[in-house]
Parts: structure tokens; C-alpha cells; sequence
């Protein structure tokens, strides 16, 4: 089964930076997309962005579009999401995932294939 190992999750101030990695590693289906999902308390997990894996194409939620990027390594392996100006709104486990179809913002996160372990973005003054 395919294993996702995400890192780069921390503390930041409302406005700053952060830049989360997924390894993807083992035995591999055919992966068609990637993406990142994130759980705050009390709430259900959420699209945050996708891209296809093939043709790079990219997806953004609302919330996110304009702030933050994503981005696969095809040669490594890896996908990564760049998050900018960074709010409070955005404190959340952040959680990379892999599927063999179109990870799109209705995509129900109870379908997708695959799942990092999470990691966690708090965003407070």
C-alpha cells in the first residue's frame, strides 16, 4: 500500500509562511492525483488543493486560492504546498492524500484512497 509521510507543519504569526512536504513511498497504484485536506477542531476534514499528477493540473478551495500554491516533484516522489499569509482560520492538521481519480473541492474526504498521518499548522499571535 502506498505510504504518504507528511512534513513541515509548525507555529507561525497571522501573515507569515509555512511550506508542507508528502513523501510518497511503497508499492504505488495508479495515482492520478495528490492533494491536501485539513481537520480543524470540531470540524470535518476539508479540500484545501489538488493537483493531477500526469498533467500538473491544479484545484484550489476558495478559502486558500491566492495564498497558497501546490506543486508535485514528479522525479522525487514528493508534493508540497506552499502557504502563504497565513490566518488564524487556517490552524488545522494538515493531511496530504492520494487517489486514483480527481481530488476536487466536493471530493467527500471519507473516499479518498489514501492518507498521511497529518501534521499540524497552528497560526496564532
Amino acid at each position: 500500500q502506498v505510504q504518504l509521510v507528511e512534513s513541515g507543519g509548525g507555529l507561525v504569526l497571522p501573515g507569515e509562511s509555512l511550506q508542507l512536504s508528502c513523501a510518497r513511498s511503497g508499492p504505488t497504484f495508479n495515482i492520478y492525483s495528490m492533494g491536501w485536506f485539513r481537520q480543524a477542531p470540531g470540524r470535518d476534514r476539508e479540500f484545501v488543493a489538488a493537483v493531477t499528477w500526469g498533467a500538473g493540473d491544479v484545484y484550489y478551495a476558495p478559502s486558500v486560492s491566492g495564498r497558497f500554491a501546490i506543486a508535485r516533484d514528479k522525479v522525487k516522489n514528493t508534493l508540497t504546498l506552499q502557504m502563504n499569509n497565513l490566518q488564524p482560520e487556517d490552524t488545522a492538521v494538515y493531511y496530504c492524500a492520494a487517489d486514483r481519480r480527481l481530488l476536487v473541492p466536493v471530493t467527500p474526504w471519507n473516499d479518498v484512497d489514501a492518507w498521511g498521518q497529518g501534521t499540524q499548522v497552528t497560526v496564532s499571535a
